[in-house]
Formats: C-alpha cells, structure tokens, sequence
C-alpha cells in the first residue's frame, strides 16, 4: 500500500512542468531551499532529482523490509578513512541491521573469521592488507555476504534480498565475496581479488 501511493507520488512529481519549479510566481507548491524560492533550472533538477532519490531509498527499504542503523555507515567510514577497526560483522535485528562486532586493527583473519557464526547469515566488511609485486603496502575493503549451508532458508533469504540496498548504504566497497563455507572466503581467496 505505501508503495504503490509512493510510486503514484513520484510519477505524479514528474509529470510536473519545469516551469512551475522555475518561475516562483507560479509554483503552487511553494519550494524553498535555505529560506529562498527556487529560480532557476539547476536548483529545480537538483530538488526533482533529490526528490527521487529520497523516493527509490524509501521504496528499496519497504522492498527489503530492512532499515540501516546510522551506526552501520559511522564504523564503516571509521574503518575506511581512519582504519580504526581491521573488521565489522554485521546483523539483521529486528527489521534493523546492526552492526554486531568490531575487530581491533591488531586482530587477524582468524579472529574475524570465528566471529562469523556456523549455522546464521551476517555481513561483514574486512580491511585485507597486501603487498604488491612491486612491494607496496595496499589494502581493500572486502565485504562478505556470510550465508552458510546450515543457516535457516527464512535467514538467508531475509539477507539476500537486503544485501544489495545495504551495500549502497557502504560507499567505497571495493570487492566483494559471496561464502557458505569458511573455503570460500580464506586468505588465499582475499589475496587472489587484490589483482
């Protein structure tokens, strides 16, 4: 129901004729940004396509039933800009995913690998480090999308159906793995995606 009233919304938004967005005179909607009516083309785009893109994020979040707790995106720009945390495991709670656990930067793959339960999904972000052919230090992101065999099919559903919408909460994601096994997301499988 809400969707559908959204999606009315949006398509009813844009059948709106830029020149009502132009020419404050004639907006009947009244749009202001910081305090002043919206005269000119580029403001008017900026406020449609801000519009839909407040739109389709409400759309996706009733699609997938899922919410993103603002602490997600706060530890994971932490561990992307300050390298404050080798690892984050996250979970779905409630209709919420939360972040569960962080890795000290001084933790290994061992320690984040057991922080993955046997028989539920998570998904996870893990800062790997390398050394190049050239002998540069680098690293990338990973993230896990942790779905193991065991783990009930309602579960894994739940997860792969929110995984996509959560991942663009994640800006700066640079590979991705997909696991049902501890094989498929080993050490040897981080250092084969670096190159």
């Amino acid at each position: 129901m809400v969707s559908s009233i959204l999606s009315s919304l949006c398509f009813e938004f844009l059948d709106l004729k830029l020149p009502l967005l132009v020419d404050s005179s004639s907006n009947p909607f009244g749009f202001v940004s910081d305090g002043i009516s919206i005269d000119n083309a580029s403001k008017s785009l900026d406020l449609e396509m801000n519009f839909m893109y407040s739109i389709f994020d409400i759309l996706a979040n009733a699609a997938s039933g899922m919410a993103v707790h603002d602490d997600c995106k706060l530890k994971f720009l932490e561990l992307k800009a300050k390298r404050t945390f080798r690892f984050i495991v996250y979970k779905i709670e409630d209709k919420q995913v939360i972040v569960e656990k962080l890795g000290e930067p001084d933790q290994s793959y061992d320690d984040f690998a057991a922080s993955l339960p046997a028989d539920e999904c998570r998904y996870a972000i893990y800062d790997f480090d390398f050394v190049t052919e050239e002998n540069c230090q680098k690293s990338k992101i990973f993230f896990i999308a942790w779905s193991p065999d065991t783990a009930k099919v309602r579960m894994k559903m739940i997860y792969a159906s929110s995984k996509d919408r959560f991942k663009r909460e994640l800006d700066g994601i640079q590979v991705e793995l997909q696991a049902t096994d501890p094989t498929e997301m080993g050490l040897d499988v981080f250092k084969s995606r670096t190159t």
